[in-house]
């Protein structure tokens, strides 16, 4: 675990460092425009075909029977499961079926599909789905869908020889035929709105500041997360060309300091404007100064403390050196710092993961080191747990 956690705080000294190499990027990878999105569109269908993984449940049968009275079959046997209002057979499935419309679809266009089992089915493996509508959120048939359904890899086996892909969601590449078009107008009075990823008053002045180079007096920052822009008199019936060339030019985003952490796998991801304001923390049998110096509290339990290689293993210790658990202590990364008070100054990413990486913490050690950052105020960031 211990050489888990020092990959994580290499990862950590990594994004830190990354400062100096920030790249500009183009305006077209931070930004959307606005009047140009896609549209979800789902339905309800049934997959047929099943080798006997398919549903026990009433509700399935219920579809399957309302299937064949709108289609108006009318066999002795079909009339009897009508009447009965049951459609016994373990070879059918009731699906939620999922796609989206791209606003630049066009009717006879294309759409893959998502089919997922809503039932007790166990496997959608050599299934293929009834056509199906799909409509959007206002009760509008957009695309038909059917075909075979793909579960992906149906024979592939884990290293513990159990199922390694998810055999109740499928796909359908090219499933569905677009019947409604839904078409999109991003010149608006004039106007072309840009709608940013994630929006900054830095980052958005900044591609309001690169437009206006290229088209002066042509665009304005609404708020952090929208730029508008008029349209040229020159680009007036070439909208598209304007907005493709907007999207080309480069600019240098700023991103709001964060930490993120996914207690689920342990994750941390430290963003290179982060720091830390000088703070004792101590935590189970770790101590680290305000001046960043490590240390290792005394513990009973010697399964806490990190394990130091034998003394006979290790080279004597060099003139000045600081060791701790066996281990040396890495140098400061300035030692210019040292001289100021450490209540006064803040620290990088790279020097609290330095310091972490000494003492081998784990991520569920970084974890619980930063959510007590944030507590206490010492760090500067925001703290986003998922």
């Amino acid at each position: 675990m211990a050489c888990i956690g020092r990959l994580f705080v290499a990862a950590l000294i990594v994004i830190a460092g990354s400062e100096a190499s920030r790249a500009e990027v183009r305006i077209k990878d931070i930004t959307t425009v606005d009047g140009s999105r896609g549209n979800h569109l789902f339905g309800v269908g049934l997959v047929v075909g099943l080798n006997n993984t398919g549903a026990r449940s009433l509700s399935t049968q219920q579809v399957a029977t309302d299937m064949l009275r709108k289609m108006e079959i009318s066999s002795t046997i079909a009339r009897q499961n009508l009447l009965d209002n049951v459609y016994k057979s373990q070879n059918i499935s009731m699906v939620w079926v999922d796609a989206e419309l791209p606003d630049v679809a066009r009717k006879g266009s294309k759409l893959d599909v998502v089919v997922s089992i809503a039932d007790d089915a166990t496997s959608l493996s050599g299934g293929r789905l009834i056509l199906t509508p799909l409509q959007g959120v206002d009760r509008e048939v957009y695309a038909l869908a059917s075909g075979s359904v793909s579960i992906g890899g149906a024979n592939a086996r884990g290293a513990n020889n159990g199922q390694a892909n998810h055999p109740s969601v499928g796909r359908i590449q090219g499933g569905a035929f677009v019947e409604r078009e839904v078409l999109s107008e991003i010149n608006q009075n004039g106007f072309v709105r840009l709608l940013l990823q994630d929006p900054d008053y830095s980052t958005s002045s900044k591609i309001t500041q690169a437009i206006n180079e290229r088209f002066p007096a042509s665009t304005k920052t609404v708020d952090k997360g929208v730029v508008q822009i008029r349209i040229p008199a020159s680009f007036t019936r070439r909208v598209t060309e304007f907005v493709s060339e907007v999207g080309l030019l480069m600019v240098d985003p700023d991103t709001t300091a964060k930490v993120i952490i996914n207690e689920r796998t342990g994750t941390v991801v430290v963003g290179h404007n982060v720091r830390v304001s000088g703070i004792g923390i101590t935590h189970r049998n770790l101590v680290i100064n305000p001046n960043m110096s490590p240390g290792l509290r005394p513990s009973t339990n010697a399964s806490a403390l990190p394990v130091p290689n034998p003394p006979s293993l290790l080279p004597p210790p060099k003139e000045g050196e600081e060791r701790f658990g066996g281990l040396p202590v890495p140098p400061a990364p300035d030692d210019r710092l040292s001289s100021q008070s450490p209540a006064n100054r803040t620290y990088t990413v790279a020097e609290l993961a330095r310091v972490l990486n000494a003492l081998g913490a784990t991520p569920q050690d970084l974890i619980a080191i930063f959510e007590g950052l944030r507590d206490s105020g010492a760090l500067h960031a925001e703290l986003v747990i998922k």
